[in-house]
């Protein structure tokens, strides 16, 4: 990577691809799209804020733990600059079934951001550029009937930087207003401003946007909390790496603690509800539901006399706690007076205040499943632009996005990741069936296959893709063949085996036969060679003996999904003039325009009666093709 400042007299230069923010999605796009040999220019309103996490100091959880994996194992940053900035690893939902195990680590804030920006210079191929895209240039006109096509961008100070495809993935910070209180201020995160050109670049393009909110807690100086008597959360005893290539974590880890609301928090929330924006009219927008503020959680949880709060260092050696659970826009004198009848924090001296962020979407039933836009060749979308929230969801957008732009600028086929095969699938397949009206949250429930889903085999899914498609390298290669062979050559030793009496593949589907036993067992008979008998292989081993029933019914529910998501939707399907549709039908077909039968049967408001009858316009479209071809004919508009 090479750091450097444009001057004014440099007026134009060019790109393969161009990047618009440096989160999350940003340096992930930036990394894949120079990892298939796209030159690319990521620009950032500030250089010193690449990969900075704007809310909680983690990375991973239910869900999106497995997002971090698969963003891992197709060659991408998220999960290995976790293992280098981690200070706390947690395997969760461990006492339940392996298709909801979930990693999550706690960060080291400026470390993790570090890390980011020192993989994206050993990268190459990316140029940083600081400054504020005002305008995305084009060719062409958006409209029904013609598409336009990205040719550079913008930039507020006069520069031009040329390319034919831009990603854009500004977070929070598309006409961003921050609220605190009746205090309402133009930024997207505290310190730093927003961007108010690109969402009237973007409408001027045809792309129609909504409002969402998301918001932040207080952060509490460490030494004004009383640790003692509050419930401390270790680490893993045995922590285990996100990346797949990481040997182990050998750092020391640190503690969480954790607290809780009290009946006089509810009580002062209560009395001031009038004041928080929320409720008093001054934000519109529609929050995250599955992360809701503390205002939202004690009126809609009203029965409930505590809530959960976990006390969470901001790094090792940072003066900063952050306090998951207690997000809020109240005025600050408020936060002040409830954080203090929270026990553990009655002297707390709070850094910086909670606040709430209202920013510009654009909602995705504009946008291809390549996470290209339908109104512009070359726009591509990713991360909180398209309503999901996280930096997990925002990081798989990203690597896609970024992959797919750098493809078609160089001729090839874009790619897309199916449900079956990936969260990141699920997701984005969501996004486009289920357009979010309120942030989108990956969780394990979304994904129906999630017992192929899994993430402890992310790499055995998706690293033969993207060696395929250019983002993984020789040294991840070899790991992943040496995991591979050593996961093959157990299952070879321990098929034949017989144990108490059992074969072994029956023996491991009994509920006493733990992992631990299963080693015992191994390390007794002498059967597996030590590199067998590394966590990650023996895992892999046990659980798909112990589930394998499970798994194979599953595989043939997908040879079901495989088979309606390969009947194509010919293009300039008529939807509106599909009279045996019900009108809802037709009106979310016309709007989101599905590719295949499967995505039209996910999406939302179709029925599967509505799904037979788009079945038989289909066929009766191609057999009126295939007749026009013989008698030289056209054909009209299809209809059931």
């Amino acid at each position: 990577m090479l750091l450097v400042d444009v001057s004014v007299d440099a007026m134009m230069k060019r790109f393969d691809v161009v990047v618009i923010g440096g989160g999350h999605a940003g340096a992930e796009a930036a990394h894949s799209a120079a990892r298939v040999g796209a030159e690319t220019a990521l620009v950032s309103m500030r250089l010193d804020a690449l990969g900075r996490m704007s809310c909680n100091p983690a990375i991973g959880g239910l869900g999106k733990g497995q997002l971090v994996r698969e963003v891992d194992a197709l060659g991408g940053l998220m999960g290995l600059a976790i293992d280098r900035a981690g200070i706390q690893f947690r395997m969760l939902n461990k006492r339940k079934g392996p298709a909801v195990w979930a990693p999550r680590a706690q960060a080291d804030r400026a470390a993790y951001a570090a890390a980011v920006g020192e993989m994206l210079a050993e990268q190459g191929r990316i140029e940083l550029i600081e400054g504020v895209v005002e305008d995305v240039l084009t060719r062409g006109s958006a409209s029904a009937d013609e598409r336009g096509q990205v040719t550079g961008v913008l930039l507020a100070d006069g520069r031009r930087l040329m390319t034919r495809a831009v990603v854009v993935t500004t977070g929070t910070f598309m006409r961003a207003l921050m609220h605190c209180g009746a205090d309402r201020r133009p930024g997207g995160r505290v310190g730093e401003g927003n961007a108010t050109g690109l969402s009237g670049c973007l409408e001027r393009l045809g792309l129609k946007l909504g409002r969402l909110k998301t918001g932040t807690p207080q952060r509490v100086h460490r030494d004004s909390v009383r640790f003692d008597g509050l419930e401390r959360q270790p680490g893993d005893a045995e922590p285990v790496p996100f990346s797949f290539v990481s040997d182990s974590v050998t750092d020391d880890q640190v503690p969480c603690w954790i607290t809780h609301t009290k009946e006089r928090t509810h009580e002062i929330i209560s009395a001031n509800l009038h004041r928080a924006p929320m409720y008093s009219g001054q934000i519109k927008a529609q929050g995250p539901r599955y992360c809701p503020s503390i205002e939202d959680k004690v009126v809609r949880f009203a029965d409930r006399h505590r809530h959960q709060i976990f006390l969470e260092p901001e790094g090792r050696d940072d003066e900063r706690i952050y306090c998951n659970g207690i997000s809020t826009s109240l005025p600050a004198e408020v936060q002040e007076e409830l954080v203090r009848t929270i026990a553990g924090l009655e002297e707390a001296e709070i850094l910086q205040a909670g606040y709430a962020v209202e920013y510009d979407f654009v909602p995705t039933h504009q946008t291809l499943c390549t996470l290209e836009t339908k109104a512009v060749g070359g726009l591509y979308l990713a991360g909180q632009i398209n309503g999901t929230s996280g930096y997990e969801e925002a990081a798989a957008q990203g690597l896609m996005a970024g992959l797919n732009a750098a493809r078609s600028v160089a001729g090839l086929e874009a790619v897309v990741l199916r449900r079956d095969q990936a969260y990141i699938g699920v997701m984005i397949d969501d996004l486009i069936t289920k357009p979010p009206t309120e942030p989108y949250r990956m969780f394990t429930s979304r994904a129906e296959y999630r017992l192929q889903l899994r993430s402890d085999n992310a790499d055995q899914r998706l690293t033969p893709m993207g060696r395929a498609w250019g983002l993984v390298g020789d040294a991840r290669w070899e790991t992943y063949q040496a995991k591979r062979s050593a996961v093959d050559g157990l299952e070879a030793a321990v098929v034949g085996a017989r144990i108490d009496g059992q074969r072994a593949a029956d023996w491991l589907r009994r509920s006493d036969v733990t992992m631990e036993r299963f080693v015992s067992w191994l390390r007794g008979e002498g059967i597996a060679g030590d590199g067998m008998l590394r966590r990650e292989v023996v895992e892999q081993v046990y659980v798909r003996a112990k589930y394998a029933g499970y798994i194979d019914r599953q595989q043939r529910q997908i040879g079901r999904l495989a088979h309606m998501d390969s009947i194509r939707i010919p293009g300039g399907m008529d939807f509106s003039a599909m009279e045996a549709l019900r009108r809802e039908a037709r009106d979310h077909l016309e709007r989101i325009r599905p590719t295949t039968l499967g995505q039209a049967a996910r999406m939302t408001g179709i029925t599967a009666a509505d799904v037979t009858v788009l079945w038989v316009a289909i066929h009766r479209r191609r057999a009126g093709s295939r007749s026009a071809v013989s008698s030289g004919c056209g054909f009209g508009t299809a209809t059931a």
